[in-house]
């Protein structure tokens, strides 16, 4: 029997080099239908043209970078980014790519590859975008605020009309619980977006914190004028603020409206009958703390403060003999008494 590995070897070799020509040519038509297919904004269609293309030549930047870019049209952000990826792996330095994986890792959440990517950006000169407020939000994400606050002023300088730059200022000071900082920048923020109601409800909270009470009414009042729910935490905040400022006629109507939706919340019956209390409603103040009673028998604050009330009506014997077994419940009341305290140290 003869043997011709020579002429094998030519005729494999032959096989071989065809169809890999085959398959670029396949690769190639897939390629130029699925941009023609993006181009018509048929990403659907465009993204099967590039999956086959891929599966003639596998993993090629050029066909993953665009099967990326339809993937990213269609909102698929962690699909895209996966791509891109692969496409990095072959192009490190492909400035497309890399620009998409910093705008993708945001997107995604990927906090620190979002900072990777966007000072790589900075470092190569890549397109034209700001990028400190990217490095900026990641850090804040990460709760790094010593970083964020950095890139926050690099941000600044960059654009100092863009909102959000201000706005994660003043997030950061909150974490830090520096309030009176962190009321400055949300003003800066509100200035450049005047009808971002949520943000105004922050400030407020923040004023409360400080505390400023005037404050805290102005921007709650202006959340409300903008649009923001009147949820019972918003009607709540703002009654305890104009409580605060002893605008009684005003903050005590927000917290009954409260009160109408969790009638057996304890703490809530408490600071009803306090303002009451603190306006010289006594009766009222006495009404309403007897109902914590009847939720809790054993209410040792409650029971001392109707006392203090009937007190402050004029009945100093029923209203001793009350404050007396309150203290005889939490002898710790009698302390206060001594200090013309009430309880909770008001």
């Amino acid at each position: 029997m003869r043997k011709y590995p020579f002429v094998w070897l030519v005729l494999c070799t032959c096989v071989s080099t065809l169809s890999i020509a085959q398959n670029a040519d396949s690769a190639a038509f897939y390629h130029q239908k699925g941009v023609a297919e993006q181009q018509a904004r048929r990403y659907r269609e465009a993204e099967k043209n590039f999956a086959k293309a891929d599966q003639f030549a596998p993993n090629t930047a050029v066909t993953l970078i665009e099967w990326g870019n339809v993937l990213t049209a269609q909102n698929r952000y962690m699909e895209a980014r996966e791509k891109f990826l692969k496409a990095e792996a072959k192009e490190p330095d492909n400035p497309v790519v890399i620009e998409n994986l910093a705008t993708l890792s945001l997107n995604v959440r990927k906090w620190a590859d979002a900072i990777r990517y966007a000072q790589k950006m900075q470092e190569k000169k890549i397109g034209n975008k700001p990028l400190n407020f990217v490095i900026a939000k990641s850090y804040y994400e990460m709760d790094n605020f010593g970083e964020a606050l950095k890139y926050c002023e690099k941000a600044f300088r960059d654009d100092s009309t863009k909102a959000e730059v201000p706005y994660i200022a003043a997030r950061c000071f909150v974490e830090m619980s520096n309030y009176k900082r962190a009321e400055g920048c949300y003003q800066q923020a509100i200035a450049r977006d005047p009808n971002n109601a949520n943000w105004m409800f922050e400030a407020g909270m923040v004023a409360y914190a400080i505390p400023d009470d005037k404050k805290a009414v102005y921007w709650f009042e202006m959340a409300g004028e903008k649009g923001y729910k009147r949820t019972d935490v918003y009607l709540e905040n703002l009654a305890n603020a104009y409580l605060n400022l002893k605008e009684y006629d005003k903050g005590l109507p927000l917290l009954k409206a409260v009160l109408e939706h969790k009638p057996q919340d304890v703490e809530l019956l408490y600071n009803v009958g306090d303002a009451y209390y603190r306006s010289g409603k006594y009766q009222d103040a006495i009404d309403t703390w007897d109902q914590i009673l009847v939720i809790d028998k054993k209410n040792s604050n409650a029971l001392y403060m109707i006392g203090m009330a009937y007190q402050k009506k004029g009945d100093k014997q029923k209203g001793e003999q009350l404050c007396n077994q309150a203290i005889g419940m939490d002898p710790s009341l009698k302390e206060l008494r001594q200090e013309r305290k009430m309880p909770g140290g008001m």
